[in-house]
């Protein structure tokens, strides 16, 4: 993942080695020859993604393709703030390094004998419907609406026994799908209510800027007007919900018809053309070769 963005260019070489100083790892090695299990680690996929992101945004920036606004979704919101000029490049690493580390050790802090927390997808309820089913069967202090991704998809975050409980519940209020996610951990909810507290700690510590440009946020869907609040969205959103849809509804009431999905992956591509089938102005911008293609 980010080879060839890094083998294209200087400047994402030298985020490389600003990434492995700041946070003491190998960067090249972890993500030229780590294993999958090394990779999918909380503490270390969030600076890999981060620093993927980022090198794809040198690229396209060298190409004169600036964004006019920006937006992320979970820890992609933190490579969001930092294109906006309120995370600096010196920061980032460090930061997500410290929201993986802490987000790994509070996940393992809620293991049980019979099962780790996790995350499932929920397919064909909305929002409501979900949010419904949970507190009718009494799972509302065992599951939790996580990430609201698209009109019938939310992803839902729970305890092990929470989640295999919610399967039976969600099946017969009528979820045509529900798949448990490769994750470490059960986020975006208040089960990681000591995490948000250690995080906060630890953003103390930094500096944030007002944005620069337009940036959007996952807990309350609409622009960042300032520094603070960004520091504490980004506490907010270790225990709150992913409000995407309120996003990319805030995101087109604002004008924006033409999106870049900015690093690894097309997640956010499907979302968005879930959310809306007349957006097909979604392209992807992770790889050089998606780069070049772009006129």
């Amino acid at each position: 993942m980010g080879k060839d963005l890094f083998e294209a260019n200087s400047k994402v070489k030298e985020l490389f080695a600003l990434a492995s100083d700041s946070t003491g790892i190998n960067m090249q090695k972890l993500l030229f020859e780590g294993t999958e299990e090394e990779l999918k680690a909380t503490d270390k996929t969030q600076i890999a993604i981060t620093l993927v992101n980022l090198s794809a945004g040198i690229i396209l920036k060298e190409k004169g393709i600036k964004p006019q606004g920006v937006a992320g979704f979970s820890l992609g919101e933190y490579s969001a703030l930092c294109e906006a000029g309120v995370i600096s490049l010196n920061d980032i690493f460090p930061i997500v390094k410290a929201r993986g580390d802490i987000m790994e050790k509070v996940s393992r802090s809620l293991d049980s004998a019979s099962g780790n927390p996790g995350m499932a997808a929920v397919i064909g309820l909305t929002y409501d419907q979900l949010q419904s089913a949970v507190d009718k069967n009494g799972l509302s202090r065992e599951v939790f609406l996580a990430n609201y991704n698209a009109p019938t998809q939310t992803v839902i975050s729970g305890t092990y026994e929470g989640l295999n409980k919610a399967e039976t519940v969600l099946k017969e209020a009528g979820a045509r799908r529900i798949i448990r996610l490769k994750v470490s951990g059960p986020f975006h909810c208040p089960l990681l209510m000591e995490a948000g507290t250690r995080l906060k700690e630890t953003i103390e510590k930094y500096s944030f800027s007002n944005p620069s440009l337009p940036v959007y946020s996952n807990v309350t869907g609409r622009k960042i007007s300032s520094a603070e609040e960004a520091k504490q969205l980004c506490v907010d959103q270790i225990t709150q919900t992913v409000r995407w849809v309120d996003e990319e509804e805030s995101l087109v009431k604002d004008g924006y018809d033409n999106f870049l999905e900015v690093g690894p992956g097309k997640v956010l591509t499907g979302l968005l053309k879930q959310f809306s089938a007349d957006l097909a102005g979604c392209r992807l911008a992770g790889t050089i070769e998606d780069i070049n293609a772009i006129n």
